[in-house]
């Protein structure tokens, strides 16, 4: 029968250990230490572990909050200046009866200090606890889940003679190449089409460099290497090329994995030989001789062999993901 839940899959590694016909001497919590190191070598290693999916993140401003209901007094590209911490900050968007969402933020506000707009004119008090919240703007980053392996590449929108920024879309040459040019493709062949986009393609190659980003999962943050007030708006959306974990939660499947199930195995025998060690040498009622060492011997001999076929067999090429 394929095991579709975790429990099952520890009645299985247990059956294969001889329960209940022998009683196996490790504690519920250690077997469920066990099935996670499994399943994160699991993850780690092979194959059926990970997806390659795709991340896309609506980047979000930082938040100004207000004492008082007194946002209205405010207008979309006043540049708030805190009166005591010289803290600066643009207003792009009114999102509530107090709060702000502001990009281009310079220093630090202080909490309760007034800040007063460049255009309106108008000021009013910070929030005395929570006066500015850093967004993916003022953060420079952009958070992902655990689940996440690797980034390998994010996506550019624009094409070659653009500057890739916000404000340069409207002069990218597809854009006018398509505006202008695509009429003829009515009445003729596509070999003009095919021509020209293979020599944009060089273009883009040579002048316009792919995006530079960080990430380490140990971190959850994916590091984007550009002036973000100069690239990115709030509310724009970016787009990255990942590979995630398969979870088990959401495809059951995986509890039936073959390497899975016998790896678990020989780990739990590992901790049950652990447990037994100390206890060795000593006999039994009707002359049973307790053996720790051994069967802690051949677990490690067993996940030495398993490891082993899982680099041999199961792990994709350790060049396969850059990011």
């Amino acid at each position: 029968m394929a095991l579709s839940t975790r429990q099952e899959l520890i009645d299985y590694c247990l059956r294969r250990l001889g329960f209940p016909v022998i009683e196996i001497n490790v504690d519920e919590d250690q077997i469920s230490d066990r099935i996670d190191d499994a399943l994160q070598f699991w993850y780690e290693y092979h194959f059926d572990g990970r997806q390659k999916t795709f991340i896309s993140h609506q980047i979000t401003g930082d938040t100004i909050t207000l004492a008082s209901i007194l946002a209205n007094q405010f207008i979309v590209g006043d540049r708030l200046t805190g009166a005591t911490s010289g803290a600066t900050t643009v207003v792009k968007s009114i999102t509530g009866a107090s709060t702000f969402s502001t990009e281009d933020t310079k220093g630090t506000f202080v909490a309760g200090e007034t800040v007063t707009g460049s255009i309106s004119g108008a000021s009013a008090s910070l929030h005395t606890s929570t006066p500015y919240t850093a967004g993916d703007m003022g953060n420079k980053y952009i958070p992902v889940g655990d689940g996440v392996l690797s980034i390998t590449r994010m996506f550019n929108f624009g094409g070659a003679a653009t500057n890739n920024t916000r404000d340069g879309q409207l002069f990218d040459i597809m854009y006018q190449f398509r505006q202008n040019d695509l009429y003829n493709l009515l009445g003729a062949d596509m070999t003009y089409y095919t021509i020209v986009q293979s020599h944009l393609s060089t273009l883009e190659q040579l002048l316009v460099n792919q995006r530079q980003i960080r990430f380490n999962r140990k971190m959850n943050r994916i590091h984007v290497d550009t002036d973000w007030d100069k690239t990115f708006n709030p509310g724009d959306y970016v787009v990255f090329e990942a590979y995630s974990v398969v979870d088990p939660t959401e495809f059951s499947e995986v509890y039936d994995d073959m390497f899975l199930k016998k790896y678990a195995t020989s780990l739990i025998k590992r901790q049950w030989g652990e447990n037994m060690k100390k206890f060795g040498g000593i006999q039994l009622p009707g002359g049973v001789t307790l053996n720790g060492d051994k069967i802690f011997e051949e677990a490690i001999t067993e996940i030495d062999q398993i490891e082993r076929d899982m680099q041999l067999k199961y792990e994709l090429p350790p060049t396969f993901m850059v990011g």
